[in-house]
């Protein structure tokens, strides 16, 4: 018998697309403030180019290009003297605002002698450079939002991790905000309750979940009867904040998790997460600490589960979807406003667009699958 193999549907090939040609308009975190503070120059490779982040004397976070003007040294390699960078090479002093502060063997600074400064901002502890390919300030509105009690010491220290993502464009990790179904797959959770909403700069993920009883890992191996409520926003296209409450026994914790990303190259980026958790009576600071400690450590395995796919996969420009899979189109229109000029922002990249996956057929699979793996095991 001989059987009829053709296909009468084109069959669907992957697109694979290019990487920008240009690194996103918005405010990058590079890390905590407090580790620039140590009196020393800091390397930071950003944007396909290397920047010198200081702290003068007053304790004030400038960023410089890297490189000398005059002769090309390293300032990073250099040393901060009072208020100014001082290069390697030569020993000009460069100054916060981007001028030559003073050449110690000349008998003047040349007129023109200043490098790029570049805007800076530092926010609940986190230290933050702001990148736009047309040189413009940031606009009036364009910020990361103060938490609440910060300052006031209401909160624990920061848990702080860094990680290099090699071969992978930071769109990979953008994608995941409205991803649900790999919260199950990837990361082991139970979304009981998923939902986008994109308006203006800000793109935000709702969701309620709790653990896979078949596999427990991070705040489930101290809370295995854990759920989940949390709420993230991008605000532009590298920083997350998301406040997760976490209930279990009659009790509430609430921490604020951050899960931010910097380009180096188009093919590469820097990945940052860090976590802190409200403090409340009856919880030492000890308490608080060990918790954003546990709590990082379950998110950090989370990471490190998303990298290993990012390593595997290739680009898709055209993913085929399902309803359940989110608005994946509508979150890249949105993501693509910080890779174009201001006056091309098209007003389909900013207006209010909401989502609500279904999760009621995932729910029902999911939870048939868990008990099926539960009872493989037992019987084992």
């Amino acid at each position: 018998m001989t059987v009829d193999t053709s296909v009468d549907e084109e069959v669907r090939s992957i697109e694979v697309g290019a990487d920008p040609t240009r690194y996103a308009r918005g405010w990058h975190c590079i890390g905590l403030a407090q580790t620039f503070r140590d009196g020393k120059p800091h390397q930071v490779k950003i944007f396909g180019t290397d920047l010198v982040v200081w702290a003068d004397s007053a304790g004030e976070l400038n960023v410089l290009d890297a490189y000398c003007r005059h002769m090309g040294g390293n300032l990073a390699m250099g040393e901060v003297k009072g208020d100014d960078i001082a290069c390697p090479f030569h020993d000009w002093r460069w100054g916060g605002n981007g001028r030559c502060a003073g050449i110690p063997y000349a008998r003047r600074v040349p007129l023109r002698a200043k490098t790029r400064a570049w805007i800076s901002m530092e926010r609940n502890g986190l230290f933050f450079v702001w990148n736009d390919p047309q040189g413009n300030p940031p606009p009036e509105g364009v910020t990361i939002p103060e938490i609440d009690g910060f300052e006031s010491g209401q909160w624990s220290e920061w848990t702080w991790n860094t990680y290099l993502v090699e071969g992978s464009n930071c769109r990979e990790i953008v994608d995941n905000v409205v991803d649900m179904a790999h919260f199950f797959y990837v990361h082991f959770q139970m979304p009981e309750f998923f939902k986008n909403v994109f308006e203006g700069h800000i793109a935000a993920q709702h969701m309620r979940s709790s653990g896979r009883d078949d596999i427990q890992t991070g705040v489930q191996l101290n809370m295995p009867d854990a759920q989940t409520v949390s709420d993230a926003y991008y605000f532009g296209p590298s920083f997350m904040l998301d406040t997760v409450y976490t209930i279990a026994g009659g009790r509430k914790v609430e921490t604020k998790l951050v899960n931010c990303h910097y380009p180096i190259t188009q093919n590469s980026f820097l990945l940052q997460y860090g976590t802190i958790v409200k403090t409340v009576e009856g919880v030492t600071d000890e308490e608080a600490s060990a918790m954003a400690t546990m709590f990082t450590e379950g998110v950090e395995t989370q990471f490190l589960q998303d990298v290993e796919i990012w390593k595997h996969k290739t680009r898709i420009e055209n993913p085929l979807l399902t309803e359940e899979d989110g608005p994946v189109y509508q979150l890249r229109r949105w993501y693509q406003q910080f890779f174009v000029d201001v006056e091309d922002v098209a007003a389909d990249m900013t207006k209010r667009f909401e989502f609500e996956v279904d999760t009621t057929r995932a729910l029902q699979n999911w939870a048939a699958e868990v008990q099926e793996n539960l009872t493989r095991s037992g019987s084992e």
